[in-house]
């Protein structure tokens, strides 16, 4: 299957690494029609619900480039949901390859922003990352 996402696509591409909680998606843009490849599978197969394509695609439809480009992915790491924001993130990522002067735009959608969030480490004598033991006055 990894061979498929490979030799899908051919020609010059532009990168970008997106990364949103503990998924990372390192993301090829190709010029063509619009088709995307997501470990080795289409969009269809890989994300469910359907709704998780539209965020992948925010950076090329907010430009006005949504059948432009095919999109290869690799994707690792945390959940669907977490791997379409850290796609979205490699996507922007790889327009500014592609054109710098792309960068306003994309910055007042605010997807060049990394989403920072992630669960917190559990800390030593807690039951969680803040959750203490109930308290015992005898």
């Amino acid at each position: 299957m990894e061979s498929q996402s490979a030799t899908q696509f051919k020609g010059k591409y532009y990168y970008g690494t997106g990364r949103r909680k503990t998924s990372t998606a390192r993301v090829r843009l190709y010029e063509g029609s619009g088709k995307i490849i997501v470990n080795g599978k289409t969009e269809k197969d890989y994300f469910h619900p359907a709704d998780l394509k539209d965020i992948v695609l925010e950076p090329l439809v907010s430009l006005g480039m949504a059948n432009r480009f095919d999109i290869s992915v690799k994707a690792s790491g945390g959940g669907v949901k977490g791997q379409a924001g850290a796609i979205r993130l490699g996507v922007a990522r790889a327009l500014l390859e592609l054109d710098s002067t792309l960068r306003p735009a994309l910055k007042v959608n605010k997807f060049l922003t990394r989403d920072p969030r992630a669960k917190e480490r559990k800390k030593y004598g807690l039951k969680g990352a803040r959750r203490a033991p109930q308290f015992s006055k005898r």
